[in-house]
Order: C-alpha cells, then structure tokens, then sequence
C-alpha cells in the first residue's frame, strides 16, 4: 500500500581529494529537501529484485532540487539511489535502497 507523505530529506553528494601523500579523502556535501515518501510498488519490487536490488522507498521531488546525488538520508538512515525517473516537468522520482557501507 502506498502512503503518501511529506518529509525532508538529505540528499547527499561526495567529492573526492587526495592528499600530499596521495591517500583519497571523501567530502560529503548535504542539502536538505521536502519530498514525498512512498513505499514502492509490487512492479519495482519484483524488477529491482531481479538484478539483486532489495528497493526501500521512492522520494519525489522538484526535480531542480536534485543534482545527480547518489545517496539520500531518510529517518536516520541511508539509502543509495539506484533510479531515477522524471516523471512530470517538474518532478522527479527516486528510487532508494539501503547499501551496506552508506
């Protein structure tokens, strides 16, 4: 069942340096959002689940608030955005799964 509801989320983004001695450090970049969190539907659970993805939520949001993040924070916990879909001029939709190691 879908549940419609309004809440902020973090988009995360990362960038990459590397230091004097060439070691890589990972900058993370967060940026606050409302979007509407869903459930997923039976269709794309079964389809992500077929290439191994286990699919937690779908966030839709003002597609110009997104920037090709590929991590989003929801109630404390992170998720790694494995889809993206636009579905109107000016809504986007992503689809998130929880990643070990985010």
């Amino acid at each position: 069942m879908t549940m419609y509801r309004k809440r902020i989320i973090t988009l995360i983004s990362e960038t990459y340096t590397q230091d004097a001695i060439g070691q890589t450090d990972t900058h993370e970049h967060e940026t606050e959002v409302i979007a509407q969190v869903d459930s997923v539907s039976q269709t794309e659970f079964f389809e992500a689940g077929q290439v191994g993805i286990v699919p937690d939520y779908r966030f839709t949001l003002n597609k110009y608030a997104y920037s090709g993040e590929k991590i989003v924070e929801y109630d404390g916990n992170r998720y790694g955005i494995y889809r993206t879909y636009e579905a109107s001029p000016y809504t986007i939709e992503l689809y998130a799964s929880r990643k070990d190691g985010i």
